[in-house]
């Protein structure tokens, strides 16, 4: 059984492609996967069925990824659950500023969707 098989991942994404194509790349690498569309969309959510990690596009409409974190990393409800940012290159993103976020991680887009739960795991093994 794949070590993915038991983890639970919540991801925002706003574009509905790469949403379905994340979906189902996490699915096919063995994670349980709840999407959202939004921030907000997951803010509502995640209490309800709490992940064990969220998989957060860093911009988006309406709460984009970085208020979504500054908002999960304040509730002491959900300030444990890790948080991996999914951002474009284009952006400048680097490690320091998504790890002053409260973020353990980032993972590229464009990203290969073959190889997206496998970067998932190895940024959730780097984690004490």
């Amino acid at each position: 059984m794949c070590a993915a098989m038991s983890l639970h991942v919540m991801l925002a994404e706003d574009d509905p492609d790469i949403r379905l194509v994340s979906r189902l790349a996490l699915k096919r690498a063995g994670y349980r996967v709840t999407a959202t569309a939004n921030g907000r969309e997951l803010l509502e959510k995640v209490t309800q069925d709490r992940p064990d990690v969220i998989l957060l596009d860093y911009m988006m409409p309406e709460l984009d990824g970085a208020e979504t974190c500054a908002q999960l990393k304040a509730d002491p409800a959900t300030k444990d659950i890790p948080v991996v940012f999914l951002t474009a290159k284009s952006q400048g993103f680097q490690l320091e500023h998504g790890s002053r976020l409260g973020a353990v991680g980032y993972i590229t887009k464009p990203y290969d969707a073959l190889t997206l739960g496998a970067q998932l795991k190895e940024i959730l093994e780097r984690q004490p």
